[in-house]
């Protein structure tokens, strides 16, 4: 099942992908903060949304 994590604020895909990665692996990713907005990131998920891919 592929894997997408956007941020909240601005919408910019913080990763996607087929394998599942944890948040604080994305997290890491970035160095805690959004590449697009520059929002910090949190490691509990505040909104999450579980959609079917199309």
């Amino acid at each position: 099942m592929p894997q997408r994590v956007v941020c909240q604020q601005c919408g910019c895909v913080l990763y996607e992908g087929a394998e599942i990665k944890p948040p604080d692996e994305i997290l890491h990713q970035h160095n805690g903060k959004c590449p697009g907005c520059g929002k910090k990131l949190s490691l509990i998920p505040i909104n999450v949304e579980v959609k079917p891919v199309k």
